[in-house]
């Protein structure tokens, strides 16, 4: 995301972990992380949160490099969201391509009904709007007006 938000790493060569640390907190279950493996390496993580809540959240899915493009995403994606049946949203730059291409068609696979929505960042009124995507997962879901 640094690449788009032109973000620079805190002074301990992080980028925002904030949201890392607290899925990987066992006393917040409303919150998970998702190490990506490719036999013995990792190659990847995904970080939800709200999983408490009617809409929940994918905030993150990162791959390296080398394994971008070979399906890979769209299988993570799948398992991480069908770990939650219901309502979801994931958020993305729409100056970011890949992720433009990439969340539209993970949301259709699930439901046709997809929508997409701009939303400015509380935090960031500098950058662009978010584009959201949210749509339902698993026979039963609901949208957040179905409730």
């Amino acid at each position: 995301m640094s690449r788009f938000t032109r973000e620079l790493p805190s002074s301990e060569g992080t980028y925002r972990s904030g949201r890392l640390e607290r899925a990987l907190d066992a006393s917040l279950p409303e919150t998970r992380a998702w190490l990506v493996l490719t036999g013995p390496h990792p190659v990847g993580l995904a970080v939800t949160r709200d999983l408490d809540r009617p809409v929940r959240v994918l905030s993150a899915l990162f791959l390296v490099a080398p394994v971008r493009g070979r399906d890979l995403g769209h299988d993570v994606a799948r398992t991480v969201l069908e770990s939650a049946p219901g309502w979801w949203a994931v958020a993305y730059q729409q100056e970011n391509r890949a992720a433009a291409a990439f969340w539209p068609s993970v949301a259709a696979t699930f439901d046709a009904g997809w929508r997409r929505e701009l939303r400015s960042s509380p935090s960031r009124p500098d950058l662009p709007p978010d584009t959201w995507v949210t749509f339902g997962v698993g026979a039963g879901s609901h949208g957040p007006n179905d409730r």
